[in-house]
């Protein structure tokens, strides 16, 4: 693709697309193979991570604000590119241009906070129970870090946690999905334009590394890498956390969700209706936090639903390059086949589908447009209790708003939620102990689109990390606790009596 091609140019990425390697290039929009790359080697990883090692030694003795100015100058970078990066990740992923650009300013706003935070890695003081000591906790550097990143936010995860990472100290080894490894080498590049005449970052502080699954195992088995913050499916953290575990590393997972909505009889619909189909379709619900399914009092089920079939009815799908096109194409035929067998299973359950189906065959018959689909289904099957990763929405009813938010967590995911009311109770109720058990609980807005200022990640199966903002920086570093005896004497803590003679 021509368009792709010449945005990276633009954006600095100095890469030849041959016709031969390991990583086949294509834009979901039409599904063609417009070139290849080739992945690093085991040799060449290695080499990436010793590079990384030796930018540790040194960036981790910069200061932290002085960290923070290159996070700025990357901000800076970040503005001044905006629009073609915005355009290479539409290319790349299939969501329209507004979530394209969307997702680079996520990144603006992730480096920003990086910005400020680089004067706030602060510990505590605590009182010591000795006369003349004091404790507190200092925070240091952790290690070079490992980030491995999905397709359907090809640049902004990585951003949430390099920002982090680099104030905090650490550089930065990043393997992009194998499906937008252009995205990769473009924030790349505008990193390199950003550190290119600040003398304190060193050779290796931002790396891409190329590749597969082979890749970020060898990332994750690395003893060097003290934190590997990986990012994608359920079984991928399945496969990836024993590895690092068996080191003894970290680990940060965002994994899967199978996010919920319950719509109570107090709702404002006029609200829900646009806060659902965004949250249900945003990146052709390929998104880890997309609405998945409705949980919906039975007094306003059959308007609720109503409307919403008709919401999707009139969507315009096509080319995420038109200004008016709400909906793209989905990733590929993959996720195309997982859509439609989960439908079918869902109608063998007993569900009512309305939407669904193919689209666009003839003009771009190698890629995977599709109608999103309502189900309403009459209760939460095996298939509900599942992520799958495409516009689909499950639709159940309830009576009791206790019964509700029990059918709510009885998933194995626990990433985001939310609950549509007027209702003050049933508001509080949700947000309690005994509401919602998702890492995100939102009251009248959709469980999609979280702001970096916020912890980001979830419970249970979805993993249990925190990227981007509140105090997500503490993965990134190690704390120290110290105690300083200032005193002449030397009491032992828990009043203990030891004598040499």
């Amino acid at each position: 693709m021509d368009e792709a091609l010449s945005l990276c140019a633009s954006l600095g990425v100095a890469t030849w697309l041959g016709r031969e390697g390991d990583i086949p290039l294509r834009s979901p929009i039409d599904g063609r193979c417009f070139g290849f790359l080739s992945g690093d080697s085991a040799d060449a990883v290695d080499d990436k991570i010793a590079a990384a090692c030796e930018a540790f030694h040194e960036w981790r003795q910069v200061p932290a604000p002085r960290r923070g100015e290159l996070i700025r100058r990357f901000g800076e970078e970040l503005r001044a590119a905006k629009q073609p990066l915005g355009r290479l990740v539409t290319l790349e992923t299939g969501k329209i241009l507004e979530e394209g650009r969307g997702e680079v300013q996520e990144m603006i706003d992730i480096c920003d906070f990086a910005v400020g935070l680089s004067r706030q890695l602060h510990g505590l003081t605590m009182p010591s129970e000795r006369p003349g000591h004091r404790m507190m906790e200092t925070w240091h550097p952790l290690s070079p870090v490992a980030v491995i990143t999905a397709f359907n936010f090809p640049a902004a995860v990585w951003a949430w946690n390099a920002a982090v990472a680099l104030v905090c100290g650490d550089p930065v080894l990043w393997k992009p999905s194998e499906r937008t490894p252009l995205t990769a080498l473009a924030c790349q590049a505008l990193f390199r334009r950003a550190a290119q005449d600040f003398d304190a970052a060193p050779d290796g502080l931002v790396q891409v590394v190329l590749g597969g699954l082979d890749a970020a195992r060898r990332l994750a088995a690395d003893i060097r890498l003290g934190l590997v913050s990986a990012t994608g499916s359920c079984s991928m953290g399945r496969a990836l956390a024993p590895v690092v575990v068996g080191r003894l590393g970290r680990c940060l997972l965002e994994l899967g969700g199978n996010n919920a909505a319950i719509v109570t009889p107090s709702a404002d619909l006029d609200l829900a209706l646009p806060a659902i189909a965004f949250a249900a379709i945003g990146t052709g619900g390929q998104r880890c936090t997309t609405l998945r399914r409705l949980i919906v009092h039975e007094a306003v089920a059959p308007e609720l639903a109503e409307r919403l079939e008709q919401a999707f009815a009139r969507l315009r799908i096509g080319d995420p390059r038109q200004a008016d096109t709400v909906m793209g194409p989905l990733i590929d035929r993959q996720a195309f086949n997982a859509m439609e067998s989960a439908l079918a299973r869902a109608r063998a359950d007993g569900g009512r589908i309305a939407g669904g189906g193919r689209r666009m065959v003839e003009r771009f018959p190698d890629a995977f447009y599709v109608a999103p689909a309502l189900v309403e289904m009459p209760a939460q099957t095996a298939v509900v209790e599942e992520e799958t990763f495409g516009p689909i929405v499950y639709m159940m009813t309830y009576r009791d708003l206790g019964d509700a938010i029990a059918m709510h967590n009885a998933v194995p995911q626990g990433l985001a939620s939310s609950i549509f009311t007027n209702d003050l109770r049933e508001a509080e109720l949700f947000l309690s102990a005994a509401g919602s058990d998702c890492g995100i609980a939102n009251v009248n807005i959709g469980p999609s689109g979280a702001e970096i200022g916020g912890a980001f990640g979830g419970e249970k199966a979805s993993g249990g990390g925190r990227e981007a903002g509140s105090d997500a920086w503490k993965s990134y570093m190690r704390r120290a606790t110290n105690t300083i005896n200032f005193s002449r004497a030397l009491p032992l803590a828990q009043g203990i009596r030891f004598a040499l003679g």
